[in-house]
């Protein structure tokens, strides 16, 4: 008698661009696991071998005979003996690039799909490394690299839109950004009879975004029956993007395994064993959906000798539904950036983070996410994460080391920096040295006025002339000059105490340069450009101040940090103008003329709605009726725009940012636009200032009443 309950297994990988050598071990590795849990199929995350994060390394012949050379070793390791392995690699076809999965059994290649529909938008720019395979239900002959001929003794294979058929059931591939459309290939494989879809992801972690690929995986098997498995990348393979894992396999609308979303773990490896009868008994009780499958268009089935199930599986229970558990979005910003910084710190080759803390929330949140990444590594390690441990014992030089408390790891990893000026207060000084102490890191304290006063100095010797602050009498081209040159002296002395304390305190190795911009200041330009906002790598750079604020508070109460409830109820301040009887005078929402949540407002209609001057200001309108009459709205849509044109340069040069929000407008991948503008929106503008007018005379013109 057949048996009709299969074991699949899918996993999270912590992949790295073009690290061929490490990616093939986590590969194998996923594989072995795969296979002491009883699975029969496996399946991993998308350009696996290669790493997804290759970019323009796409077009070197170099990474596709690297994925060819790598998916050779896999096929002749026993590991990969008596298992459906599916890996995602870069193929050439016919002179075209494609991004696929290649399935295989036994030293033999069963199928090579490639991606149909590529993700080009966002983060994204499949279309300019692949080209989607336009031939639905359509395959051809592929001619192997004669490597693979010689290992498999096949010359071709099929190479399209195509099913593998074993003796007991049907498996078909998505890839990613096609369970994300509204046609998705799992409808017609599904009412074709495909029993099993897969999913091969390399999707990134957005604050808030994980419930909507939990709710696609659900909806993909509730209306048309069937299982659906997801695979994830999982780390920072090189670049802004976390992957954050979530691999899960569900049947007939409901999760019945739940991977990680965030952890230390390279490899990450879940398994199912579902009933295939509960897939067929569930599919036919639906009338409407045989009614469509009975004329639904066939796919090439690729038959292969071999079953997913096993003959005495009666007694082998079946996994049950879940609920998903979700992390709230404090839990997130605490764990998402804290695995970026410790897989940039690790591959690297650095030493530690050096992070100039001014006793604000930014850069009190940036210290927090670091002690949270010394928490997670401690855990890591005493629940035996071997992988981890000798990570970390490289970073400290040291090969007996054994981290057991987060401020003690703190100590060795992380240095912190106040760099006071005749400009700062007792009062933040104060705030940086407590949360310094509470969390363990090495505390420096210093003062940059001996080095402004030499800037300054130079700059009068050769003009002749010495500028004031504003409260001094000076103008404000003399005020923000100032202002800046003490930002710019806070920057080149952090990168000499990052490349130097460490050999002045005769230990080995330099440390990476931590940034605190937050998504809000950087879309409003109000940074100095090259100050030290301008870093190596910046973990708040794409959370909004809401969000900080939030995350701040939950350190409170997580981690028991007290420091933090003086610095969430100090107003933000840059403090780079004189004080006022020793008390700061300057903040910075009045310095930016808007507030933070209207910041935040303005990138999501910016960004998630492609808003320009006169949309914003029609959205406001609605929005805000009772809260600003339609001159102020029109002020403040016009002060933002100024602001962002005439800031936008500083996007170019933005520190590589953690991507957390969808409204971040880092240039470098992101947000593409021009940097030089013609900051006075004279087309625009005047629209905005006619219906401002035809609003106050009462004369509504048919879009403003729509609002009503």
């Amino acid at each position: 008698m057949m048996g009709r309950k299969v074991v699949v297994a899918t996993c999270a990988l912590n992949q790295w661009a073009l690290d061929f050598e490490g990616n093939l071990q986590r590969i194998l590795k996923s594989i072995e696991i795969a296979k002491s849990k009883g699975a029969r199929y496996r399946l991993g995350p998308e350009l696996e071998i290669c790493g997804y994060g290759c970019s323009d390394h796409f077009y070197e012949s170099d990474t596709i005979l690297h994925s060819f050379q790598v998916l050779a070793t896999l096929l002749t390791s026993p590991i990969t003996e008596d298992i459906i392995c599916d890996v995602g690699m870069p193929v050439m076809h016919r002179n075209v690039r494609y991004n696929c999965r290649v399935i295989f059994l036994n030293k033999k290649i069963l199928l090579i799909r490639p991606k149909m529909i590529l993700a080009n938008s966002g983060n994204y720019r499949e279309l300019r490394w692949f080209t989607p395979w336009s031939k639905p239900r359509l395959v051809e002959e592929y001619f192997l690299p004669r490597m693979i001929q010689n290992l498999t003794g096949q010359d071709t294979v099929l190479f399209g839109d195509a099913v593998i058929a074993t003796k007991d059931t049907c498996i078909g591939s998505e890839i990613c950004e096609e369970l994300w459309v509204p046609n998705s290939p799992h409808i017609g494989m599904g009412l074709d009879g495909v029993e099993i879809i897969t999913n091969s992801s390399g999707s990134h972690h957005v604050l808030r975004k994980a419930h909507i690929r939990v709710d696609l995986v659900k909806s993909a098997t509730a209306k048309n029956g069937g299982i659906y498995v997801l695979a994830n990348q999982k780390g920072c393979d090189g670049d802004r993007l976390y992957y954050d894992g979530c691999a899960m396999i569900a049947i007939n609308g409901n999760i019945v395994v739940q991977g990680s979303q965030f952890s230390a773990d390279d490899v990450e490896v879940i398994a199912a064993t579902l009933d295939l009868e509960d897939v067929r008994s569930y599919r036919s009780a639906i009338i409407s959906r045989n009614l469509l499958a009975s004329e639904a268009p066939s796919y090439k089935r690729v038959k292969v000798n071999f079953s997913l199930s096993v003959v005495a599986d009666i007694h082998v229970p079946t996994s049950e539904p879940i609920e998903w558990q979700y992390h709230t979005p404090e839990e997130e910003i605490s764990l998402g950036p804290a695995y970026w910084l410790w897989d940039y710190l690790r591959r690297s080759g650095q030493s530690g983070f050096l992070l100039p803390l001014s006793g604000g929330i930014d850069s009190s949140a940036t210290a927090c996410i670091v002690y949270s990444m010394c928490h997670q590594v401690c855990l890591s390690a005493a629940n035996g994460n071997a992988q981890v441990l000798e990570d970390l014992q490289k970073i400290v030089c040291d090969n007996s080391y054994i981290p057991k408390d987060p401020r003690e790891l703190c100590g060795k990893i992380f240095t912190t920096c106040y760099m006071a000026s005749e400009n700062s207060s007792q009062d933040t000084q104060q705030r940086a040295r407590m949360l310094a102490e509470q969390i363990g890191s090495y505390h420096i304290n210093l003062n940059i006025d001996g080095a402004v006063k030499a800037m300054m100095g130079i700059f009068t010797m050769v003009t002749g002339k010495s500028p004031q602050f504003r409260m001094h009498g000076g103008s404000s081209r003399e005020n923000l000059a100032l202002q800046n040159v003490q930002a710019r002296i806070r920057m080149v002395l952090a990168y000499l105490f990052a490349q130097l304390s460490f050999w002045a305190r005769g230990k080995p190795g330099g440390l990476l340069v931590l940034g605190s911009a937050n998504v809000d200041e950087s879309l409003r330009g109000y940074l100095t450009k090259y100050d030290c906002s301008s870093a190596d790598i910046n973990p708040i750079g794409g959370i909004s101040k809401t969000d900080l604020r939030s995350f701040i508070q939950y350190c409170i109460e997580h981690f028991n940090l007290t420091a933090l409830r003086g610095i969430m109820s100090a107003p933000p301040t840059a403090e780079l103008e004189p004080l006022s009887n020793g008390f700061v005078s300057q903040t910075d929402e009045v310095d930016m003329g808007m507030t933070y949540a209207e910041l935040s407002m303005y990138g999501k209609l910016r960004k998630f709605e492609t808003c320009g001057p006169y949309s914003m200001f029609y959205k406001l309108l609605n929005m805000w009726r009772g809260i600003c009459n339609p001159q102020e709205v029109a002020n403040k849509v016009k002060h933002f725009f100024r602001m962002y044109s005439i800031n936008r340069h500083k996007m170019t040069i933005l520190t590589p940012a953690y991507h957390a929000e969808n409204y971040s407008p880092d240039d470098n991948r992101f947000d593409l636009r021009p940097f030089l503008y013609n900051s006075s929106w004279p087309w625009q503008f005047r629209c905005i200032d006619a219906e401002v007018s035809k609003i106050e005379n009462n004369e509504l013109n048919p879009a403003y009443e729509e609002l009503d």
